[in-house]
Formats: C-alpha cells, sequence, structure tokens
C-alpha cells in the first residue's frame, strides 16, 4: 500500500470511529496538537474534538466523496467532500461539503494534525 492509500484508509477508519462513537479509537488517529475548525467556525483542540464527537453529536454516517490525497515528505493533505448524517438533540440533519485534513506521520504512522470543514453545500 502507498503512502497516499495509506492516509486514505485511516481517514475511513476516522470516519468509522465517529460513527461508532469511539473515542479511544478517534483519540489514537488524532496528533496531541490537533486542531479542527468546523463548518460554523469552531474550533477545536484534541479532546475538545473527541468530545463533541462522540458525546455531543451522533454520527449515522460519513463518506468520503472524490479523494485526493498529496503527500510530501511527512505530510499528507487530504481534499474531499464529506456526505454526513448526524443526529444532534434528537434531530437528524445531513450535510455535503468540502473538507480538507492535513495528516501527518508520526513513529511510523499517520495521524490528524488538523482538518476544516465547509461551507456546506447545497
Amino acid at each position: 500500500m502507498n503512502q497516499a492509500d495509506e492516509v486514505l484508509r485511516l481517514a475511513e477508519v476516522r470516519a468509522a470511529a465517529l460513527v461508532e462513537g469511539e473515542p479511544d479509537r478517534l483519540r489514537r488517529l488524532l496528533h496531541p496538537e490537533f486542531q479542527w475548525t468546523s463548518h460554523r467556525g469552531e474550533r477545536y483542540d484534541r479532546e475538545s474534538y473527541v468530545l463533541a464527537n462522540t458525546r455531543e453529536l451522533r454520527w449515522l454516517k460519513q463518506r468520503l466523496e472524490d479523494p485526493e490525497v498529496t503527500v510530501v515528505g511527512d505530510t499528507a493533505i487530504l481534499l474531499c467532500t464529506v456526505n454526513d448524517t448526524v443526529l444532534r438533540a434528537g434531530r437528524e440533519a445531513a450535510f455535503r461539503m468540502p473538507v480538507t485534513q492535513v495528516w501527518v506521520r508520526a513513529h511510523k504512522t499517520w495521524v490528524m494534525l488538523a482538518g476544516h470543514a465547509g461551507p456546506a453545500l447545497d
């Protein structure tokens, strides 16, 4: 498996961890200095991101559409469109939006360092 395929595989493992509500599995995929900006402009560090996405929100689906991975040294950028379905406060919502994920190689594996979602598409 080449590096781009490995990053994409781990991005799909991350999506599955969201859907399965597995905080420890999700945390292991995120760099300790992880940062995320949501489609609403909210900013999260690793712990606040894990809590928000495993306690406050229930993921029903996340599908990565048209993923493109570029690897330069120990850094990889994943660009895609996500197709999400979530449950928040008992209400189901669907979103489709561009996402950028930044992955870095640490200790012979890839972890996500940063990401940005949005804006939401019609």
